[in-house]
């Protein structure tokens, strides 16, 4: 009896399912691009994105040039916004903030845009393209719609993602040091403050210059390492002049000890 009851109600599933599969299908081939959009709508509503998107997509040509494709492709758009497919969306929305300058939804379409760009942005450890795209993207808003409400929103999440491109390039330049090319970490290092003013992570990035810096100055070819130690000591020089009460304070005095004995010993050896 209960194999029965289970059977009928798998059929029952069954039917409705392939009535609509048909119900889409018949909509889908159907001539009449008012009932389409009306149907794209609808799934809109039902939250089944992937039928909308096919259904505006077919139609999109239909209304070219009319009145209702503004709103017609913002709705495109904002589908794939609703989908979580964020690299379409935000293809679609700086497409639809360039068609439609004067457009009522040109704000909203610039911060999607934007925040699109954002949901992208991958791992620390991974390419920062979109980190930047995203930076990008929300600066245009802001410079676009000053007085928006969203702009304080905009900010946080550039803020955000500066704070993960500065971390990035500090690990970078970690990562030369410990692979022992300290030259690079070096200039990785002095580009990330250039990049990265008043970064939280300065200290660290200048006591690592002149540890990287040191170090390198003591494994040079001899003809290199008198020039090198010098640098070295500007360095450090300019680390204590930054952070005067660092708890690296007492290991940069130490460097300085140790380059200028190198120093004295190629000068008078």
């Amino acid at each position: 009896m209960m194999n029965m009851r289970n059977l009928f109600f798998s059929t029952l599933l069954l039917i409705s399912f392939a009535s609509c599969k048909s119900d889409f299908e018949r909509i889908r081939t159907s001539s009449n691009v008012e009932a389409i959009y009306e149907a794209a709508d609808a799934y809109v509503e039902a939250e089944e994105y992937n039928k909308a998107i096919l259904l505006y997509e077919m139609i999109i040509p239909s209304y070219r040039g009319k009145s209702e494709a503004e709103d017609l492709n913002y709705k495109f758009a904002e589908t794939h916004f609703k989908n979580g497919n964020y690299v379409l969306s935000s293809h679609y929305f700086k497409t639809f903030a360039d068609t439609y300058t004067s457009s009522p939804k040109r704000e909203e379409a610039l911060f999607r845009n934007a925040y699109s760009e954002y949901r992208q942005a991958p791992f620390i450890e991974l390419d920062q393209t979109n980190s930047n795209a995203a930076i990008e993207a929300f600066q245009l808003f802001v410079n676009s719609f000053p007085e928006s409400e969203k702009v304080n929103e905009a900010n946080k999440y550039m803020d955000e993602l500066r704070a993960k491109l500065e971390e990035k390039a500090f690990k970078s330049g970690e990562l030369y040091y410990n692979l022992k090319n300290y030259n690079s970490a070096i200039q990785t290092l002095e580009n990330m403050l250039k990049d990265f003013p008043g970064s939280k992570l300065s200290e660290e990035a200048y006591f690592l210059i002149a540890k990287a810096s040191h170090e390198w100055a003591d494994k040079s070819i001899y003809t290199r390492q008198e020039e090198r130690f010098n640098k070295t000591m500007k360095r450090c020089d300019l680390f204590l002049k930054k952070f005067p009460g660092s708890e690296y304070g007492e290991k940069i005095e130490d460097y300085k000890i140790k380059c200028q004995k190198a120093i004295n010993s190629l000068t008078n050896g």
